[in-house]
């Protein structure tokens, strides 16, 4: 028997296609396997289903669109035209479902799953890499997808769920947020080799008071740690230059067109000298964050217990 419905039994003054796609998405699979096998009680078999779950499903689907998807040949269904077409996209959509239900699987092997990992800048040249080799020496097949931003902007992308770790300065005290502190990183007073301070190995901050600055942007963690720093020294500073990378800030010191506070470089930068600062006591913590609440992944698990043991030598052992 043919089932013929009017599309005013099945739609209300308030539906859209949202409210549509809920209701259709958990009976396509079903729709989907009678199709393949044009017979209801093959196509329950395959999926463990009871045969008379299947044909109220497939019957409810055929009430909700208001169409006939299928034609009744006693035991047998064959595709009407609506049925056909409503196939290919329903084919379409559980592929990309399977696929995707792949995908997250695959991140969360314990073995060979993923992170993502998000870091600054400074830590990406000889920090990271170390960290990540010692790592995989006992998880060699994790994977890691891996974002350097400003702490800022890390954060962030951790609330939206981009990232499961980072490493960021300063350590950030947020009620939705779990941070521990790592290690902590000294920052030197960065000059030309030609300046009068080049000479010496130490200074006191106060002592660069009418100097240029060139700094991060405003947003980055070391630039709030700087201007805390010279407001604590007693002056606010004053900035000719704003960057997003320490290694640049490096270059436009080396071409005299500032000082700079910033952590030790992972190579000696020519034309500058770097002077360690006396006073106040220059230095930022380094620590680790993840989303409270936010279930782990084995290997996202494993590497936070990883960064964890860390604590206190994160910068001195992962070279």
């Amino acid at each position: 028997m043919v089932h013929h419905y009017s599309s005013r039994e099945w739609l209300s003054p308030n539906s859209n296609e949202e409210d549509m796609g809920l209701l259709l998405a958990p009976r396509l699979a079903y729709f989907a396997a009678v199709a393949r096998h044009e017979h209801v009680t093959r196509a329950a078999h395959d999926l463990g289903v009871p045969q008379s779950t299947l044909s109220r499903a497939v019957v409810r689907l055929e009430r909700d669109l208001g169409v006939t998807l299928f034609a009744r040949k006693g035991r047998t269904v064959c595709l009407t035209p609506a049925g056909r077409t409503l196939l290919a996209s329903a084919e379409r959509a559980l592929a990309e479902v399977e696929r995707a239900a792949d995908a997250v699987r695959a991140d969360a092997d314990p073995s060979a799953g993923r992170v993502a990992f998000g870091f600054l800048h400074t830590m990406g040249s000889e920090t990271v890499p170390g960290l990540i080799r010692a790592f995989r020496v006992d998880h060699p097949k994790v994977r890691f997808t891996l974002v350097q931003n400003y702490g800022e902007a890390m954060i962030e992308r951790l609330r939206a769920g981009e990232l499961d770790l980072c490493l960021t300065s300063p350590v950030p005290d947020a009620p939705d947020l779990v941070a521990r502190r790592l290690d902590e990183q000294r920052l030197r007073l960065v000059v030309p080799d030609d300046h009068r301070l080049a000479g010496r190995k130490r200074v006191r901050l106060a002592e660069a008071a009418d100097e240029t600055f060139v700094t991060l942007e405003p947003g980055y963690g070391l630039r709030r740690i700087t201007d805390d720093l010279c407001e604590e020294a007693g002056f606010t500073p004053r900035v000719a230059f704003e960057g997003e990378e320490a290694e640049t800030l490096r270059g436009l010191v080396a071409a005299g067109l500032g000082v700079a506070l910033l952590p030790p470089p992972a190579v000696p930068r020519p034309g500058v000298v770097e002077l360690t600062v006396t006073a106040p006591r220059a230095a930022r913590e380094i620590g680790v964050a993840w989303l409270d609440g936010h279930p782990d992944t084995a290997p996202v698990a494993a590497f936070k217990r990883f960064l964890l043991s860390r604590r206190g030598r994160l910068l001195s052992e992962s070279g």
